[in-house]
């Protein structure tokens, strides 16, 4: 009876919860300016990559998932400007088009951290393992069809809908295997690694890293996502 009292149970909602609390820390800190997210979220059948911009993770480990982030080209032209004037960089200095490499790259960039938070975090509050693919960064011009590359017992799928500072609209799309982690025993989250240090390595990777190599990983993933 105590047991089943004590007993935490941490599911696909929760699990959502953290991730968008994750996006809108990550992106908040990274562009200096309010990001924030619907309280509703919306069950859906299936995800897709959808224009302007479309980013994906896939997650592997203690659970097997599929992240995606569809910007508008407004949206996206805004966090990419405010990250950029953050970091420095002078206005003059910044892409003008959505579909430059350069905003692709930052936007891409902005999810690592995003993803490399969430996985974090939920590793040490569940004291659970899981690794996520290098996330890409794709300009669309038409919706396309985007699944996990694994057999789910029981899929699930959410989207929730994002603001940010200017009230320029992007969406999270979430798909996972319905799954609950029951807290057995007692135990103390391990302290959080220093977040403006990973902000550090995290840019310095972004810059370090070559716009062809980038284009030559994401045309491997999507093939064998078959697309």
């Amino acid at each position: 009876m105590d047991t089943q009292k004590t007993s935490v149970v941490f599911g696909t909602e929760d699990l959502l919860r953290s991730l968008c609390n994750s996006i809108t820390n990550v992106l908040t800190a990274a562009t200096n300016s309010q990001v924030r997210y619907s309280g509703m979220v919306q069950r859906i059948t299936k995800t897709c990559l959808k224009p302007d911009i479309g980013c994906f993770a896939l997650f592997d480990g203690a659970f097997s998932g599929l992240v995606i982030l569809n910007f508008s080209s407004q949206a996206a032209m805004e966090l990419y400007e405010n990250y950029m004037l953050n970091m420095g960089i002078p206005k003059e200095g910044l892409a003008g088009s959505f579909t430059s490499d350069e905003v692709s790259n930052v936007m891409g960039e902005l999810m690592n951290q995003v993803v490399g938070d969430f996985s974090g975090k939920v590793g040490r509050e569940l004291q659970i393992h899981i690794s996520q693919n290098q996330p890409k960064m794709l300009v669309l011009s038409k919706q396309v069809m985007l699944s996990v590359d694994t057999h789910l017992d029981n899929p699930e799928a959410r989207r929730v809908t994002f603001y940010t500072g200017s009230n320029n609209i992007f969406y999270l799309e979430l798909a996972i295997d319905r799954t609950e982690f029951i807290k057995l025993v007692d135990f103390e989250p391990v302290d959080a690694p220093d977040p403006d240090k990973l902000f550090a390595q995290a840019s310095e990777a972004s810059t370090a890293a070559s716009p062809k190599a980038q284009s030559s990983e994401t045309d491997e993933l999507l093939k064998s996502l078959d697309m």
